[in-house]
């Protein structure tokens, strides 16, 4: 795991995991929640998109090894 934020860095098939609830975004999967498709990267996330399990900003979310 590497420290919050690191989503700046991230790279298009990254998961992420959110510092808050720990929810991960998995590209592959998208967001039901929140209406974003499979095959969406993290970085192409609205900048108002945030976790959907509990609300954390996208500044929250961590890159997962």
């Amino acid at each position: 795991m590497r420290f919050e934020g690191s989503f700046l860095n991230v790279q298009p098939g990254d998961r992420l995991e959110c510092g808050i609830c720990w929810w991960v975004y998995d590209p592959d999967q998208g967001d039901d929640v929140r209406g974003i498709p499979s095959g969406t990267p993290f970085a192409d996330l609205p900048d108002d998109w945030c976790c959907p399990g509990c609300d954390a900003p996208k500044h929250k979310f961590m890159v997962t090894e």
